[in-house]
């Protein structure tokens, strides 16, 4: 806690003054926290001082709050470079993040607990965002945005958490997830100077080797790099009572047509929140596990209103988890950065035609340069 504060002092993040007359302030608690590493050793502990975000009111209190983030495709395209190319793959943190954004907005917040004496007419007015507040993320991004395109760098359109630094040969990519960054290039000592230069505008903890990144394992082998979410699928499975469930080879029964048990059993579940929890969590997880995507897409639309039978169909995944929770994707390197998709199609099982054409496609650049299939041969051109 008194490390916490000591940020909070240094970054000079609020002042205190008199309650306005017609102002309400939010309030603020502690929140405390172990962080972990990824083979589940206590890595810290860590306090921190939250603001009552729900209190605010929109207009008076924060107008705009969207913050972007990385997409996990840019990752997996990033990655598949680092594998090709060599480079190196490194990550910082940022320190206290959210406490470098301005607040354009008069915000009034009450006195934190255990640091001032009880005072109903003195309040701190923030000058710097906190964790809680609806606007901290969008701040933050605002303020580690300018900083970067002072250095030079020049932020992606399809992605506004992707940065590109490019000088002459020298190439440094740069990824942003709110307060975690992934950074590689092909240059060592150019990486070096912008871990210099972000430093003397934040307080940065260098990570080193990307090992552990939103949850996600990053495993190297030669000539690969291998994504896995061991830990997280370990910790689903102890949730919902399944760490020593009898594991399941296949995630959905075969040749099982998934609609026609879900229509003849119409018994809705009473727990609706647990089964949207274990949907949202197995959506996670499908980052590294796609072979669970056909199922957990399926069971996603019907979040409102599950049925039994849909529960039963989500906890056979966690009974084929348990087979191997440290499944994963892995990207080794080749020889071109060619894209290619295959597909066995039966016309999204449509009972009118029942025709059933098995094909291929080559895609590059998202646009499915040809597309040929047993029985009509090519058929067009056309995006993805």
């Amino acid at each position: 806690m008194n490390v916490e504060m000591e940020a909070l002092y240094r970054n000079n993040t609020w002042i205190v003054v008199d309650l306005p007359k017609g102002r309400k302030p939010i309030g603020c608690k502690w929140v405390y926290r172990i962080k972990y590493k990824a083979n589940g050793e206590v890595e810290r502990y860590k306090a921190r001082l939250v603001a009552k975000g729900f209190n605010q009111r929109e207009g008076i209190d924060f107008g705009e709050t969207f913050s972007p983030v990385v997409k996990m495709v840019t990752v997996r395209i990033i990655l598949k470079l680092v594998v090709n190319k060599g480079w190196p793959l490194f990550q910082l943190d940022i320190n206290n993040a959210f406490l470098y954004g301005s607040l354009s907005e008069d915000v009034y917040m009450t006195l934190p607990q255990g640091y001032y004496d009880c005072d109903k007419n003195k309040v701190c007015k923030l000058v710097k965002s906190l964790y809680g507040l609806k606007q901290a993320p969008r701040k933050w991004n605002e303020k580690l945005t300018s900083v970067l395109l002072k250095m030079g760098f020049v932020q992606s359109l399809c992605d506004h958490s992707l940065f590109v630094l490019c000088k002459n040969d020298v190439l440094v990519v740069l990824l942003v997830y709110v307060d975690d960054i992934v950074i590689t290039g092909n240059s060592i000592s150019e990486i070096t100077k912008v871990k210099r230069s972000l430093s003397e505008s934040f307080k940065i903890k260098d990570l080193g080797i990307l090992k552990y990144f939103l949850g996600i394992e990053v495993l190297y082998s030669d000539e690969s790099i291998c994504l896995s979410q061991r830990k997280y699928c370990l910790e689903l499975l102890n949730e919902f009572g399944y760490l020593g469930c009898k594991p399941l080879s296949t995630p959905i029964e075969q040749s099982h047509v998934v609609t026609s048990k879900t229509d003849k059993d119409k018994k809705f579940l009473e727990n609706v929140n647990g089964f949207q929890k274990l949907i949202g969590k197995l959506i996670y997880l499908s980052l590294t596990r796609p072979d669970i995507s056909y199922a957990v897409q399926f069971l996603s639309q019907y979040m409102h209103k599950p049925c039994q039978s849909h529960l039963d169909i989500a906890l056979r995944l966690l009974r084929y988890l348990k087979q191997n929770p440290g499944k994963g994707v892995m990207f080794r390197k080749t020889e071109s950065f060619d894209l290619s998709g295959f597909v066995d199609s039966d016309w999204a099982k449509c009972t009118v035609t029942r025709k059933s054409v098995t094909g291929f496609g080559i895609f590059l650049g998202g646009t499915l340069v040809s597309w040929k299939s047993k029985k009509q041969g090519f058929v067009s051109r056309s995006t993805v």
